[in-house]
């Protein structure tokens, strides 16, 4: 069962099937590529690029995270009898490309787009250890829905300018109760009986 540590291990899961594909197939010939993991500061604020995304890079930035309102209910009805609490969740992110050229952006997101269509479904040892994964447990990788302007509106929170970025989403990460509620006492109650009118 996936502990609190399944946000991110999910992550880190996305991050190393990326660099998998990068070291089967890199997306710049005779350049190394790498995916990334950052966070809205590591946006650079004016033309610098820091270090961590320096050279060619795909960077990995979770931007929302929401609860799964198709499985919520399915999840909460199962912990009504394990009495352990299950959070379904979605955990939305961008990839964004990073290179000296609009050539080699495009490139590194054309073979991140390919990677993660082909594996749109992360399981048993392609999941990051840190999960603490149930044996069955899986995550689906899918473009999200998300349109041009609300991309751009993220960006605006950001501290640099748009880059090229495409939108993910990683259903249904499930962090699990780190321990059982007991069972309720149940007690049992006959009315209308009396050892007299027993047979």
């Amino acid at each position: 069962m996936a502990s609190f540590l399944g946000i991110a291990a999910a992550m880190k899961s996305v991050q190393r099937v990326l660099n998998a594909a990068f070291a089967e197939q890199q997306p710049v010939e005779n350049q190394q590529t790498s995916a990334v993991l950052i966070r809205g500061g590591d946006f650079p604020a004016d033309a610098t690029i820091p270090p961590l995304l320096t050279g060619h890079k795909l960077s990995l930035f979770v931007y929302r995270i929401d609860v799964n309102k198709t499985m919520r209910a399915a999840w909460s009805g199962l912990g009504s009898l394990d009495g352990r609490a299950h959070l379904p969740l979605d955990v939305h992110f961008l990839i964004t490309a990073w290179s000296t050229m609009a050539e080699t952006e495009q490139q590194i997101l054309g073979r991140a787009m390919q990677c993660l269509d082909s594996t749109p479904v992360l399981s048993g040892p392609v999941l990051h250890p840190d999960g603490g994964w149930a044996p069955l447990e899986a995550v689906q990788v899918v473009l999200d829905d998300l349109g041009t302007e609300a991309v751009m509106r993220i960006f605006d929170s950001l501290p640099g300018n748009y880059r090229l970025s495409v939108p993910y989403v990683a259903r249904v990460v499930r962090v699990d109760g780190r321990v059982a509620r007991p069972p309720a006492e149940v007690a049992t109650v006959i009315t209308g009986l009396t050892p007299s009118s027993v047979p």
